[in-house]
């Protein structure tokens, strides 16, 4: 079963995909996503998997219960595919070569235009989910795509936002809030060729980051060559950052956040990623309990400048091990 269902609590629709529940657990001897398994190519870079269990479709089946003015019901019409980043397995988004990464970005862009062209798709969502901390059942280097019918709830109170301070400051609240980290430079833990990285002064999670585009622009195909290549060098520094805290793969969300694809203008919206890592120190996860989950008052139990300097300096050395590599 596939389909949406209206809550009119929250004015945003759910994905209800029971069918989802016989997806495979992590199998040691078997990866459908490896050259050989005869479901993706023997050779590739990146590549567009079709999700073997999506929430969403194109041919979406018709809805199980009927709903009605209260609670609406739809067909759960979108899509859903997998980005495998490479054909190792045993690889991560850090160490793949600079160059293997602008590929990536590269991917997901195409990925973007072509999804958010479909007749229907009003927001395209890029995202990676990694390690067991949070529910990944394939270990597999891989991100999804979802494009929806809909902007999702998180994304549209983003939205609301940006468009109401521009409406009252004439200004971008992202380049704003960009301005305000860099002018205090206490939670910046990466700021070169384009984009800056900071732990932001509200962060829900210990570790969490957001990856800002330093020039205003709203999604991935409005950005330069130059650009994307500097946001993979970002995501490599960023997460090779991550990994280096405790010394094993760090767990996260990585969500990436852009302009919709529903035909409207978004002269206030800009491009950035959301970093959720579950950590707040080794082996200890953060929790959304209570508070967070039932009433969305988050709180977190660590300092966001203290995490941010941490941070920095493994991301520091990632930098500088970048470059000596490069010039050597």
């Amino acid at each position: 079963m596939a389909e949406l269902r209206w809550n009119p609590l929250l004015r945003t629709w759910v994905m209800i995909a029971s069918h989802r529940e016989a997806r495979p657990n992590l199998d040691p001897d078997y990866c459908p996503f490896c050259p050989g398994s005869g479901k993706v190519p023997e050779e590739f870079d990146v590549y567009a998997y079709p999700n073997d269990f999506p929430s969403l479709s194109l041919d979406p089946p018709e809805p199980d219960i009927p709903g009605d003015d209260l609670v609406p019901v739809r067909p759960a019409f979108g899509r859903c595919e997998v980005t495998l980043y490479s054909p190792k397995h045993d690889i991560t988004l850090p160490e793949l070569p600079l160059d293997h990464i602008c590929k990536l970005v590269d991917h997901w862009e195409q990925r973007y235009r072509e999804i958010g062209s479909i007749v229907g798709i009003d927001y395209v969502f890029i995202f990676e989910n990694r390690g067991q901390a949070v529910g990944v059942t394939m270990l597999h280097p891989h991100g999804q795509i979802y494009g929806y019918s809909w902007i999702p709830l998180k994304v549209k109170t983003e939205l609301d936002s940006a468009r109401e301070h521009m409406d009252e400051r004439g200004t971008c609240l992202f380049c704003d809030l960009l301005a305000h980290e860099l002018a205090d430079g206490g939670r910046v833990v990466y700021s070169r060729d384009g984009f800056t990285a900071f732990v932001p002064p509200w962060a829900d999670y210990p570790y969490e980051v957001h990856v800002l585009s330093d020039r205003h622009t709203g999604s991935l195909s409005s950005m330069t060559a130059g650009e994307r290549r500097g946001l993979a060098l970002a995501l490599k520094c960023v997460t090779g950052g991550y990994d280096s805290l405790f010394g094993f793969p760090f767990p996260y969300m990585m969500c990436m956040h852009q302009d919709p694809t529903d035909g409207g203008d978004y002269p206030h919206y800009h491009f950035h990623i959301e970093f959720y890592p579950p950590l707040r120190s080794r082996g200890v996860l953060k929790y959304n309990a209570g508070s967070e989950t039932g009433a969305w008052a988050a709180a977190n139990v660590t300092r966001p400048e203290e995490k941010a300097l941490e941070l920095r300096n493994r991301v520091d050395e990632r930098i500088a091990d970048f470059f000596s590599s490069e010039e050597g």
